[in-house]
């Protein structure tokens, strides 16, 4: 009988994810014990603070920071298990700012400077024309006083200079100083919950579906938030792994895949579901109507333009190249 190596797998239980979360799908070799984590940044904190997976979800820009700051502690798959547009995810004190150009000159919140959503956020009203520069970012927790999580620090290169401070506040969140005026709008992983309830309290892209599609259009960019990262010490005693991993994330996320577009019973409780389909596939033409490829190449300009956006935005000082990112797989392999 040949012994499977035992590996730990943090990860949300997301529909791609199923089919390794279940046993029907089983990486060759491997043991997999997944881990079921519905709070990423607990799970990002405790795998960059403590390194206590074998494997695990990982914020996109957390990953490419550290790297690029020299720590290897871990090495990268090209899986992304989460990927989410970002446009609706823009909250505004309407009384402050009424169009993208309005956020110039004022202070905005944002949960961590350095997530993922927020650099891609910062990145896309760039494209709008903001100037970045002319922004006061203040970091807090969405929805309480403090901070948001216990990320391990990334240090930013002190030859850009960005503009942040805490919010120090003992009572009010970044979603109270929003309605109260004193920050002028929030970015980040979530929403305010007094959007819609306070009335001065809005999205800035109303129509934030129809300005994604878009941007997709015009860009050809479906942000990527997370990816799967592996210990590196674990790599160099199995060299196997990464590519025994990567064969069963994405025979998974296929499987997903094909069962959410059988149409006799809907998997989801989404009634327009169907209409929903032929818009993926409308969108998603390029792609085969697949909106959540795996593999290098068909995420290459995507994650070249999250690299460019973190040199950018003062996060890194040099934008390493995709295959350093990647440098212990077997790229060819891997575009599935």
């Amino acid at each position: 009988m040949t012994t499977r190596i035992p590996v730990s797998f943090a990860c949300a239980g997301y529909d791609r994810m199923q089919a390794l979360l279940t046993g029907e799908v089983v990486p060759s070799g491997i043991d997999l014990n997944f881990i079921t984590s519905n709070h990423p940044r607990d799970t990002f904190d405790r795998m960059q603070g403590g390194h206590e997976f074998d494997c695990s979800e990982m914020s996109s820009s957390e990953y490419i920071c550290h790297y690029a700051a020299g720590e290897r502690f871990f090495t990268a798959l090209p899986v992304f298990p989460s990927r989410v547009f970002r446009h609706g995810f823009i909250a505004v004190n309407s009384d402050l700012v009424k169009n993208p150009k309005d956020l110039e000159g004022q202070k905005v919140g944002v949960q961590l400077y350095t997530m993922t959503a927020a650099v891609w956020i910062r990145g896309l009203l760039a494209q709008e024309g903001v100037d970045l520069s002319k922004i006061e970012w203040l970091e807090g927790a969405m929805e309480g006083p403090g901070a948001h999580g216990k990320p391990k620090p990334t240090v930013l290169p002190q030859s850009k200079q960005v503009k942040i401070s805490q919010n120090l506040s003992q009572t009010k969140s970044l979603s109270d100083l929003l309605a109260d005026g004193e920050i002028a709008a929030t970015i980040g992983a979530d929403l305010p919950t007094n959007i819609g309830k306070a009335p001065n309290v809005k999205r800035l892209f109303p129509n934030f579906k129809e300005a994604e599609k878009r941007y997709y259009r015009d860009h050809g960019l479906f942000p990527i938030m997370h990816l799967i990262c592996i210990k590196r010490s674990l790599v160099q005693q199995h060299p196997w792994i990464p590519s025994s991993l990567y064969a069963a994330f994405a025979k998974s996320k296929n499987l997903a895949l094909q069962r959410m577009k059988f149409l006799g019973a809907l998997r989801y409780m989404l009634p327009w579901l169907p209409a929903e389909l032929d818009e993926i596939e409308e969108v998603f033409k390029d792609t085969d109507g697949d909106p959540w490829p795996y593999g290098v190449e068909a995420n290459r300009k995507t994650l070249e333009t999250l690299v460019q956006f973190l040199w950018e935005q003062g996060m890194i000082e040099r934008q390493p190249s995709i295959q350093e990112l990647f440098e212990t797989v077997r790229l060819p392999q891997w575009d599935i």
